[in-house]
This record gives structure tokens, C-alpha cells and sequence, in this order.
């Protein structure tokens, strides 16, 4: 990286930790854990990504700014669209573009659900990512119908990710997905298994798909199989 890029990822954790104070943005609120547990393990989307730089990219459930804000800072030139649904979130996020002086990203308070509707972010983007959002049949009905075919999703998990990757297999076929890869990724100083679940957009994700707000957590499409 650049000593332009570490210097705003320098700027980006002190104004977590500023606000973190008086608003609950993350658990995790020492520098050390801030910069792997939150830098690092954003910028480990590059093990798929650094290959084929985006042109355009969503971060559904973004919370903080995380991982698309430091995507964003490693390709500066990339559109980046972050939702987040948490008033507070999506302001702090607001405000750490104005600081940085970040070009090109566009912050919406929305649910995904209602996003992948929308004919101006529907099949729009080269990557939809997300992290700790939501299991991953619940997941990919978040992420694909913003994906262009040709895109891909991409999920940051922990240690259930097979698991729970194995369980979304329909989900991901009938929203247009196909399984790419599961990779393994570690950490300094973090013992818990971590991967990247990356998911190829080969078809168009049927039109009722997300369904209404709520539905898909309530009603999971792998679940509905079962009954």
C-alpha cells in the first residue's frame, strides 16, 4: 500500500475510535484488534479480487464501512455502494467518506431486500460482498440479484462457512449463483477459522427474487425445502 492509503486507513481508526464512544459501532475498540480484526480481514477480499480490479462494487450490511471502505481505499478508482439499514451506522459511514475525502461511494440507509429491486442497483454490480450478515441461504438472496451476470458474491464467514455453504446449495442455483470456491484464510493472532465464500453470478436471478423485507430471514429458501 501506499503512504497515502496507510495514512487513511490511519485517519479511518481514529475517527472509529472517536465515535465509538459515544456510539456503538463495533466491539472491538483497541487499535491492534481494529486493524486485523477489521482492516485485515477486509482487505483479505484481495486474495480473489487483486487479479481483475472493480469497476463497481456493493457492501450489503455494511455496519462501520467494512469490508467495502477499505476495499475503497486499496482501488480508489472503484465505485463502491455500502448499505446499511442502522441509521447511526450509515451516518458514521457518511461522515468517514466526507473525512477521507472519498470519491465515488454512495452510502444508502436501505434494506437489501428492497435494494435488489431497485432497477438502478438490480444485476448492477461486479461484486456483491458482505460480512457477519446473515447465514448463507439467507445470504446469497441478499447478495445475487445485485450481481451482473458474470459478477460474483462474495462472503467473509467463520468456521461454519462448509457447512453452512453446503446447506445454500439451492438457494444459490435458483438465484442464479454457482459455488466458485471456498477459501481458508487466517489471521495474525486470531484462532478462529475464517473463509471467503465466492459465489459466481452465471444466470439473472428469477424476478421475485429478494422477496419482501423480512421474508428471506424468516422464511429461508433451503428451509422451505424441508416442509
Amino acid at each position: 500500500m501506499t503512504p497515502r492509503q496507510i495514512n487513511l486507513l490511519e485517519l479511518y481508526e481514529q475517527e472509529l475510535l472517536r465515535w465509538n464512544v459515544h456510539t456503538n459501532l463495533t466491539a472491538i475498540r483497541e487499535p491492534e484488534q481494529i486493524r486485523t480484526k477489521h482492516f485485515l480481514d477486509s482487505l483479505a477480499c484481495l486474495l480473489v479480487m487483486r487479479d481483475s480490479p472493480p469497476t463497481r462494487i456493493v457492501d450489503v450490511g455494511t455496519g462501520a464501512g467494512f469490508p467495502g471502505l477499505p476495499l475503497k481505499i486499496f482501488f480508489p478508482a472503484m465505485q463502491l455502494t455500502l448499505v446499511e439499514s442502522v441509521g447511526k451506522k450509515a451516518e458514521f459511514c457518511r461522515h468517514v467518506v466526507r473525512t477521507l475525502g472519498l470519491d465515488g461511494v454512495q452510502v444508502e440507509q436501505e434494506r437489501a431486500e428492497a435494494l435488489g429491486q431497485m432497477p438502478g442497483h438490480r444485476q448492477q454490480y461486479d461484486w456483491a460482498l458482505a460480512r457477519a450478515v446473515a447465514v448463507m441461504n439467507v445470504l446469497v438472496e441478499y447478495l445475487l440479484p445485485l450481481v451482473r451476470i458474470g459478477g460474483a458474491a462474495l462472503a467473509l464467514k467463520g468456521e461454519n462457512a462448509p457447512a453452512e455453504t453446503h446447506a445454500a446449495e439451492h438457494a444459490t442455483r435458483l438465484l442464479g449463483g454457482h459455488l466458485r470456491k471456498l477459501i481458508p484464510i487466517t489471521l495474525p493472532g486470531v484462532v478462529e477459522d475464517r473463509y471467503l465464500v465466492v459465489i459466481d453470478k452465471v444466470v439473472a436471478t428469477p424476478d421475485g427474487y429478494p422477496r419482501r423485507v423480512g421474508v428471506p430471514s424468516k422464511h429461508p429458501l433451503g428451509a422451505a425445502l424441508k416442509n
